[in-house]
């Protein structure tokens, strides 16, 4: 809870996947990917429930196992690979509204694919949507290419241009763009239930670094997320004040 309003963390975690057969509980450093994500929901200062919703036993009982609710098993008509995201929360929030009689204010959409997160990043987007009375807030990460600079699209004609019109000597002075890095999303829920969408009038974002942003599509990505969280233990172990031998 923040404030006064309850908050609860939607965790989506289908057992289809195309790009890496059942992802979302490959191992990843010695336990399952969404497991990553689970234990940063219960860790945030301000969530008050932890929801996975999925439709496949297995993604069920390995949630519980660390911590997780899953209240109730997703339909099979919202677990195809077409299904938009926010039809997914629209079901979630249906059924703890309808079935579970629970009534909150503030919906996290967190993505399994982004385990290097840091439980810091989710409680500032809360933090944010609250203080600056935002429609929503997702998170972002810095871009590697500059649509104004170094980044070109094909015309009909098979000429080439920049994607955005501009005079500028290098990316540095360019307008800063964001990647949307997949990682966090918060709503109010009511505004979530009337507009269904995540471009609102009075969207924030709040930025986060690149290696936190990793967002896990293929296992190239698997081997660069076990690479970052092997090294980051290790900065860990010998920080200052530890008792190495």
């Amino acid at each position: 809870m923040i404030d006064k309003y309850k908050v609860i963390s939607v965790i989506p975690a289908r057992g289809g996947s195309k790009g890496v057969p059942r992802k979302n509980i490959k191992p990843l450093a010695g336990k399952p990917l969404i497991a990553y994500t689970i234990e940063q929901s219960l860790q945030s200062e301000y969530i008050d429930r932890t929801i996975v919703s999925t439709e496949d036993r297995e993604i069920a009982d390995i949630s519980r196992q660390y911590g997780a609710e899953v209240p109730f098993m997703r339909p099979d008509d919202l677990a195809g690979d077409q299904v938009a995201t926010v039809d997914v929360l629209l079901h979630a929030i249906n059924w703890l509204e309808a079935e579970d009689k629970y009534n909150f204010d503030i919906l996290v959409l967190l993505h399994t694919t982004t385990p290097l997160r840091a439980v810091k990043d989710i409680d500032s987007c809360i933090r944010l949507l609250v203080e600056a009375k935002a429609d929503d807030v997702f998170s972002v990460t810095e871009a590697h290419r500059n649509p104004y600079f170094n980044m070109v699209e094909i015309k009909q004609d098979g000429k080439v241009m920049l994607s955005k019109e501009g005079t500028f000597a290098s990316r540095q002075n360019a307008p800063k763009v964001y990647d949307m890095n997949s990682s966090i999303y918060v709503w109010w829920k009511d505004i979530l239930k009337s507009e269904k969408k995540i471009f609102l009038k009075n969207s924030r974002i709040y930025i986060m670094s690149k290696e936190r942003s990793l967002d896990i599509d293929d296992n190239l990505d698997f081997k660069i997320a076990e690479f970052l969280i092997k090294d980051q233990l290790l900065i860990t172990e010998n920080s200052p004040g530890k008792n190495n031998p």
